[in-house]
């Protein structure tokens, strides 16, 4: 293209003044022309370096400016030209950041400075240069990184010290909850779509999923993963062995790069939508019990410590269950009575305030019978305790074998034991204790070669005797034991019930 101004002729005559002068500038010097009508433009000068950038020969410049836009960042040059047309409309100075293909093939960052003139024909002449900023650029998105990182980071010791103060604040019972409120928050945080809790059998021969968490649209699997068969999946118990052998994390990136002996594990990952995985054991007390794991159903990249920030989460949740367990077992201790494994009377009588107050609220029915073995003492004095420590375990037995499910068995105190019966009165607690009398008089007892007479008595309240409303454990047992009293002295081995009659 011929330069159309006189301007740019004479900046033209004089370009080998300026070449001498921008071969000692960084970057690129130039003037850069655009004709009124927006149709035309050129490089009256530019130094030579951008041969060396671009590999685009300065002279053609001069005559078309084409080469220097055709290597401008496709996602880059519409607005590039737009900014060129907005400072020839208001002649403020052209300042803009844009990535240029250098001879090399490779796109870098470039910042241009230029400063507009009109000119008596009503094109545009800017003054400026262009140089390469990618170093900045670099050092931009290596703070970018670096704050993300940072942020990162804080967020997950955030998450991880609120997550552990909720196990250090747990209270008994509460332990289901806070693994959910876990695996919903790791979920969360790592944009996962599946978090979940495996637990082996002690043989390491099943496995059960007790909890998961999983994102909105995302189908649950705990319905269909309990006591799921470990050796019907072969690479799966090679990677169960390693983690329980060495505390080994299992990583699966791609679950379409599982070996061919995984071809079962493969099958049935893709069919839950399973493209990647991590898992991680938990242990509790020294032995690996289950494991943590997240999903993921769509290809991703992983943090490289990804597996160190899971192992974080799994000793959290490792701690929380040991400390359960512990509790767990320090709880039963408190309420169970250790020669019979029945619970005690610390236990009884929170949950007789508990049913009594849904009989208060839901009008639920239930009734209280007191056993108490016959002449137990003279057992003692004649088979020792050992003998009689051997008769109430065996009765123990008789009663729990003789309960529904929802009935609440305790062993009282010496020879005196209570059955709570849920939702019967009447009839049918006579029924049931009858059911126990008659077992236990078909039982054949031998300590020690000898054998021995085992009787007992039984007295029965219920509920609906009461009708104030203000009714007490205390007053329900006394009622109980009041009758015990009554089928003792009718002579023993038998029971009285709420009509007050005595019933063999």
């Amino acid at each position: 293209m011929a330069i159309r101004s006189n301007h740019g002729q004479q900046i033209a005559t004089s370009a080998g003044f300026f070449q001498k002068l921008a071969s000692g500038v960084p970057g690129v010097l130039f003037t850069y022309w655009l004709s009124a009508d927006g149709q035309s433009h050129h490089y009256p000068f530019v130094s030579n370096q951008v041969q060396a950038l671009f590999g685009v020969d300065s002279s053609i410049l001069n005559q078309s400016a084409d080469s220097v836009f055709s290597v401008i960042h496709p996602a880059d040059a519409g607005e590039v030209v737009q900014t060129i047309q907005q400072s020839a409309l208001t002649l403020e100075p052209w300042r803009y950041r844009a990535r240029l293909k250098l001879i090399s093939d490779e796109y870098e960052w470039f910042e241009v400075h230029a400063r507009p003139e009109r000119q008596e024909d009503g094109s545009t002449v800017w003054y400026g240069q262009f140089h390469n900023i990618q170093h900045y650029k670099n050092l931009e998105q290596s703070l970018r990184e670096s704050e993300a990182e940072f942020s990162f980071q804080a967020g997950f010791q955030k998450l991880i010290a609120r997550l552990s103060t909720e196990f250090i604040n747990l209270g008994f019972g509460t332990i289901d909850q806070c693994i959910d409120e876990v695996l919903k928050s790791i979920g969360e945080f790592f944009e996962t779509d599946r978090a979940y809790l495996y637990n082996f059998s002690e043989d390491y021969r099943l496995m059960s999923n007790t909890h998961e968490w999983c994102r909105q649209g995302v189908p649950s699997l705990i319905g269909d993963q309990q006591q799921v068969p470990i050796a019907d999946f072969q690479w799966w118990h090679q990677q169960i062995e390693g983690m329980v052998a060495g505390n080994r994390v299992v990583f699966i990136e791609d679950v379409g790069g599982l070996p061919a002996n995984a071809s079962s594990e493969q099958a049935m990952l893709r069919e839950q939508g399973v493209s990647s995985m991590f898992c991680v054991p938990i242990r509790v007390r020294g032995r690996v019990n289950g494991f943590f794991g997240v999903d993921s159903l769509r290809r991703r990249s992983w943090r490289q410590d990804q597996a160190d920030l899971l192992i974080i989460v799994s000793g959290l949740l490792s701690g929380a269950l040991e400390r359960f367990r512990l509790e767990e077992e320090l709880l039963n201790q408190s309420i169970r009575d250790p020669l019979t494994g029945l619970h005690n009377r610390r236990y009884l009588m929170p949950r007789l305030d508990e049913m009594l107050g849904r009989r208060d609220r839901r009008g639920e029915p239930f009734a209280l019978a007191i056993f108490d073995l016959d002449r137990f003492k003279a057992i003692n004095d004649s088979t020792g305790h050992l003998g009689g420590d051997h008769i109430l375990q065996r009765f123990a037995g008789i009663l729990l074998n003789h309960v529904r499910p929802m009935d609440v068995v305790t062993r009282f105190g010496g020879e005196e034991f209570i059955i709570v019966f849920s939702d019967v009165e009447g009839v049918d607690v006579r029924h049931l204790v009858q059911r126990i009398l008659n077992a236990l008089r078909r039982e054949t007892f031998v300590f020690d070669g000898q054998t021995i007479p085992v009787t007992v008595s039984a007295g029965v309240a219920g509920i609906s005797e009461f009708t104030d409303g203000a009714t007490t454990p205390d007053a329900l047992i006394s009622l109980a034991d009041d009758r015990l009293y009554q089928s003792k002295q009718a002579g023993r081995d038998c029971l009285t019930d709420l009509s007050g009659t005595c019933f063999e």
